[in-house]
């Protein structure tokens, strides 16, 4: 059993860094990270365009500054001449070949960037993503623009949106019959990330947005799944093997313990030649023969074999390292796990009664003492 011992716990070990290194890794893969500006370190293909209201007969010029290092454009909103003047500035996606794509940001819960605005002002981020049922590709009027403002002066401070939260205007849900609580929104086909102006923005006076260090974070729980699974299956087959292995090495074990104590089993002769002194020859010829006898203790020994206890002790413990009380119970259990073995029609107290036992439970527990498991656990494993 030793060497099962040893070998289950340098497989729990190797079991316990590996889970450490595949959770660790799962873990950190998990937290998604996407950067979009500086334009050069993103991950995705965009480009910058601008909006304003004279696509509406507006007049509100607007020009992309930087499109860059920023995202920086200048504008001036004009009012008196439609009813919601704006400006924008868009980070429109593109694929491999130039051409608009939809881009799956569903993994990202999380949008982070630096504002800087002149004068202040207060700015709003819209996520233009195509509705299915809803939308018309090409057509951006009908993609959904679930948006949050944030607000920026002349100083750079960093912005943090909760991209789980954003908001559709009821202008929007109107124009495509939607219902004003269908606010559910999904962000695996973005079309384009939008900065513009609200109706709070400065009204005829030249303004300036710079954004930069755009980033998107999240979590995919894909790899927590992953790991879920591996754990699942690792832990699982290793308790699988562990109580498999542990049975054979038990049931190795119990035969090897057997064997080893045949030398001392009742039914087995007693060499004369291992005991030529009289008093050992009679001791244990004497239990040899009455271990079976329930009422049989060092008293009656004396009186029967006319040895003081004190030596029957002494020569027991020299020839076999056992007390008398202890050399006893071995003959008795050790005749017990043979019959266990084999008369499988017998009971367990049938047994216990045979070999000298009065009371079953005791008996149990001196048993399970010497062998390691019960009576009835001993019959089961012998029979495997």
């Amino acid at each position: 059993m030793q060497k099962f011992y040893k070998n289950a716990m340098i497989g729990l070990l190797c079991l316990l860094v590996v889970s450490l290194l595949v959770g660790y890794a799962c873990v950190r893969s998990s937290y998604t990270h996407l950067t979009l500006l500086p334009a050069a370190e993103s991950a995705l293909i965009w480009r910058a365009e601008q909006d304003s209201d004279r696509s509406q007969n507006g007049r509100s010029p607007v020009k992309l500054v930087d499109a860059g290092a920023t995202l920086s454009f200048d504008f001036t909103i004009v009012g008196g001449v439609v009813n919601y003047p704006f400006a924008a500035a868009a980070m429109l996606f593109r694929d491999r070949d130039g051409k608009p794509a939809l881009v799956d940001l569903s993994h990202y819960s999380a949008i982070s960037f630096d504002a800087k605005c002149a004068p202040a002002n207060t700015v709003t981020l819209g996520i233009l993503t195509f509705e299915d049922k809803v939308s018309i590709p090409g057509h951006f009027e009908t993609y959904r623009l679930p948006s949050a403002f944030f607000s920026c002066n002349e100083t750079w401070a960093r912005v943090e949106l909760d991209l789980t939260r954003l908001r559709t205007e009821e202008w929007w849900l109107n124009a495509v019959k939607l219902g004003l609580t269908k606010q559910a929104y999904k962000l695996d086909k973005v079309s384009k990330l939008n900065f513009g102006t609200t109706y709070q923005s400065p009204r005829d006076v030249p303004s300036r947005v710079q954004i930069k260090e755009l980033t998107l974070t999240g979590r995919d729980r894909r790899y927590l799944y992953l790991l879920a699974a591996f754990l699942l299956l690792a832990w699982g087959g290793y308790a699988l093997w562990f109580f498999k292995a542990h049975a054979r090495a038990l049931v190795g074990a119990l035969r090897d313990k057997v064997q080893r104590d045949r030398p001392l089993v009742a039914y087995q002769q007693l060499s004369l030649e291992l005991h030529r002194d009289k008093e050992k020859s009679t001791i244990l010829r004497f239990l040899a023969t009455e271990y079976a006898n329930p009422d049989l203790d060092a008293d009656a020994m004396v009186a029967a074999t006319g040895i003081n206890r004190s030596k029957i002790n002494e020569i027991l413990k020299a020839e076999l390292g056992y007390t008398f009380s202890a050399y006893l119970n071995k003959l008795r259990l050790t005749e017990a796990a043979r019959l266990l073995a084999e008369k499988e029609e017998a009971s367990v107290a049938e047994i216990a009664y045979s070999v000298g036992y009065r009371n079953v439970s005791y008996f149990n527990k001196l048993f399970k003492e010497e062998y390691g498991c019960t009576p009835k656990t001993f019959r089961n494993l012998r029979d495997k």
